[in-house]
């Protein structure tokens, strides 16, 4: 018999779904959105289904904080009574396998399967290929598999090493006010400055479409792993020049610690991302006050631990 789908579901009333050939499955209820990010923190499940009872609810989910964090390690199936092209078709450019109108449950248990199934594939072809082709740094796959041979390595020789999860809240009103191109050249000078922040030991890795992830393999104290998150964020607040505009993006941070946050790759990340995704994002308020400045001192050198 096949080993049970763990499925979130969000909202609405969920459908008993059949142990049939599809199946079978255990579903978990959350009342909402905010629930439903709690529970991700937990870990990550097989599928998500967010139910849209209404247009607010619609637009609820797409600007969801913890969409990318779900996308990323489960299939994610969206529910409307009438979903329109416009905004199905956002859902699925932000990783949501599927979106469909409300069936009986034979039909949403054949697609939350067949959901499951690409998502399998998906993850697949992703480790195939190592690198993220918009910003050219290191994907999720390349950044989980260079975590794991430094986690073996200080498993023989302890010492503190810290990942920082940064997510990027900006991208979505820059490409509705200036085009999908002008959305990729700020992601890109995201990562840029980003990568000039930091010592060249650091690794800077692209692991969504809004999110960023820092590992500091080699550090001084445990305590600096807080101390290179709050600058990179200071950092970001500066604006950026895009199809000459000024542009300024909100960030919100996670950190997680080896030993005391996990000892393996993906309970770091997890953790870390969980955070940055229930942390209230800084920034974006007085864009006209913001210049453009250039890089400043790497955020790993030796200074103090306080960032004013």
């Amino acid at each position: 018999m096949n080993m049970p789908l763990h499925v979130l579901w969000v909202g609405g009333k969920a459908a008993g779904l059949p142990a049939n050939g599809f199946g079978p499955f255990e579903v978990r209820l959350c009342g909402g959105l905010d629930q439903a990010a709690r529970a991700l923190g937990e870990g990550p499940v097989a599928a998500v289904v967010l139910h849209a009872a209404d247009a607010a609810a619609a637009q609820a989910i797409l600007h969801w904080s913890a969409l990318s964090q779900a996308v990323l390690y489960s299939a994610v199936l969206v529910l409307a009574a009438d979903p329109q092209p416009e905004w199905a078709l956002k859902l699925i450019d932000l990783g949501v396998q599927d979106v469909l109108p409300a069936a009986d449950a034979e039909a949403v248990a054949r697609s939350l399967r067949l959901a499951v199934q690409r998502k399998h594939i998906e993850r697949s072809v992703r480790r195939a290929h190592a690198t993220d082709l918009a910003t050219g740094l290191p994907n999720h796959a390349q950044l989980l598999e260079h975590m794991s041979h430094l986690l073996a390595l200080r498993e023989r020789e302890p010492a503190p090493m810290a990942l920082l999860v940064l997510r990027i809240e900006g991208l979505a009103t820059t490409e509705a006010a200036l085009g999908s191109e002008a959305a990729n050249i700020l992601r890109r000078k995201v990562a840029v400055r980003l990568r000039a922040g930091l010592r060249a030991s650091d690794v800077v890795a692209s692991i969504g479409g809004d999110v960023f992830a820092v590992l500091l393999a080699w550090m001084d104290a445990p305590a600096a792993g807080l101390r290179v998150a709050s600058k990179l964020v200071q950092s970001l607040q500066q604006s950026f020049s895009v199809a000459g505009q000024e542009r300024a993006v909100a960030v919100s941070a996670g950190v997680s610690q080896y030993p005391e946050h996990g000892r393996s790759a993906d309970e770091l990340l997890q953790r870390a991302l969980a955070q940055a995704t229930q942390t209230t994002a800084v920034g974006r308020a007085g864009l006209a006050a913001f210049v453009e400045r250039g890089p400043g001192s790497a955020a790993n050198d030796e200074g103090p631990d306080t960032v004013t």
